[in-house]
C-alpha cells in the first residue's frame, strides 16, 4: 500500500520545478511517516536537480534539511512516537554492519549510505527527498529536534548544521583554538554560530566586507576581506583550523599558508572543478588538508542537542513552494541571508 503526497518535481536539468505528487509507501515494522513541516534549500538540492553532477536520476524530488511531526509508526517502532518533533538529514539507510556503520559514521558507509533523495533504497525503489508533505523513513535514520529549537530554524541543521559541527568538533574546536571559516552563507554562518559557541576564537574570511555586521552579530571575533592580498600577509601562520565552505574553486597554497604549524584546512565546499596544491605548502609546517562531510545519526543528535542547549538555529527566510525556483536563482546569486526554508503546507 501507498499513500499519495504533493511535492515539486525536478523533471530534467533544464526545466523548473514543477508542482506533482508522488507516492510514500505505508511504514514498515521499524519505519515512521514523517509530516513534513519545513524543509531547508542547500546548494546540493541545486547541484542534483540541474543536473551539475552528472548523476540525477529524473523525475527527482530534492531536500534534506527536513523537520517536521511523526504522524504514523510501524507496529515495532520504539525510539518514536506519534507527535514527535523530529528530523531528516543527508542519508536515509546504510548497511549497519560495516565497521563505519558501527562507528556510528553512517554517512562513510563502505558499501554506500543511502541518500535522502537521488539514491535507491532497500526496496529498489528511488528515494524521493523532503520538497514535499511527507516521507517514510526507518526510525533508526530520524533525529529528535529538542523543545528548544523552532522547527524552522531546525530543519537547515540537518545538513548545513552538521556539516559545519562535524569538523568543528573532530578536530577540537575550542577555547584557545583560532578557527577560520572560509565563505559566510549558508554553511558558513552556521560555522561561525557553533565555533563561538564551543569557544574558539572565531574569523570570518570572506570575499568582501558586506557581511561583517552580521558576522560579528552571530560570534565572529575578526573579519577579513579575501580579495585584499594584504590579508594573507596578515594571517600568515595563524590558524589552528581553517574551514572552507565553499563550492567555487579556491587557491589551496594560498590558504594552507595561513595555517600554524599542524593546523588543518578542512573542506565541505564542493566545486565542480578538481583543486590543486603543491606538496611543499604540506610539508613546510606540518600542515594538513582534509575533507568532511556530514556528520552520523548519533553526532547529528548531539548537535541538534547541543544547539538546543546553546539557543542556535539557523537564520532563515520561510517562503511558500512556488517561490523554489526564484530561491534556487538566489541562492546561486548568494542572495539569501542565510538559509532559505520551504514551508510544506503551501505544496
Amino acid at each position: 500500500m501507498s499513500t499519495l503526497a504533493r511535492a515539486y518535481v525536478a523533471h530534467s536539468p533544464t526545466e523548473p520545478l514543477r508542482p506533482g505528487t508522488i507516492e510514500r509507501r505505508e511504514p514498515g515494522d521499524f519505519e515512521v511517516r514523517i509530516a513534513i513541516r519545513f524543509t531547508g534549500i542547500c546548494h546540493s538540492d541545486i547541484h542534483t536537480a540541474r543536473g551539475d553532477w552528472a548523476s540525477a536520476r529524473y523525475p527527482v524530488v530534492v531536500g534534506h534539511e527536513i523537520a517536521g511531526v511523526v504522524e504514523a509508526v510501524g507496529a515495532k517502532v520504539t525510539r518514536h512516537v506519534v507527535g514527535d518533533r523530529v528530523g531528516v538529514g543527508c542519508f536515509v539507510d546504510s548497511c549497519r554492519e560495516c565497521a563505519n556503520c558501527l562507528a556510528g559514521e553512517e554517512q562513510y558507509c563502505l558499501a554506500g549510505s543511502v541518500s535522502t533523495y537521488n539514491s535507491v533504497g532497500r526496496d529498489g525503489l528511488p528515494t524521493a527527498g523532503g520538497y514535499s508533505t511527507s516521507i517514510v523513513v526507518d526510525e533508526n535514520y530520524v533525529l529528535k529536534i529538542p523543545e528548544g529549537i523552532s522547527l524552522e530554524a531546525a530543519a537547515p541543521l540537518l545538513c548545513a548544521g552538521i556539516t559545519m559541527y562535524s569538523p568543528l568538533r573532530n578536530w577540537d574546536a575550542g577555547p584557545g583554538k583560532r578557527v577560520a571559516i572560509i565563505g559566510m552563507g549558508g554553511l558558513g554562518h552556521m560555522g561561525v554560530k557553533i565555533a563561538a559557541a564551543m569557544g574558539a576564537e572565531v574569523t570570518v574570511l570572506s570575499q568582501s566586507l558586506k557581511k561583517e555586521e552580521d558576522a560579528r552579530r552571530l560570534g565572529a571575533g575578526h573579519y577579513y576581506a579575501t580579495s585584499d592580498p594584504a590579508t594573507f600577509d596578515a594571517l600568515n601562520g595563524h590558524f589552528d583550523l581553517i574551514i572552507n565552505t565553499v563550492s567555487a574553486n579556491i587557491d589551496v597554497d594560498q590558504y594552507l599558508s595561513l595555517l600554524a604549524l599542524g593546523g588543518t584546512l578542512v573542506l565541505v565546499g564542493l566545486p565542480t572543478e578538481p583543486l590543486s596544491q603543491r606538496a611543499w605548502s604540506l610539508a613546510s609546517f606540518r600542515r594538513n588538508l582534509a575533507g568532511s562531510k556530514m556528520g552520523g545519526i548519533r553526532q547529528t543528535q548531539e548537535m541538534l542537542d547541543f544547539c538546543a542547549a546553546k539557543g542556535l538555529g539557523a537564520e532563515v527566510e520561510v517562503i511558500p513552494a512556488h517561490e523554489i525556483n526564484e530561491a534556487f536563482g538566489r541562492v546561486v546569486a548568494s542572495d539569501v541571508r542565510y538559509r532559505f526554508v520551504i514551508d510544506a503546507g503551501t505544496f
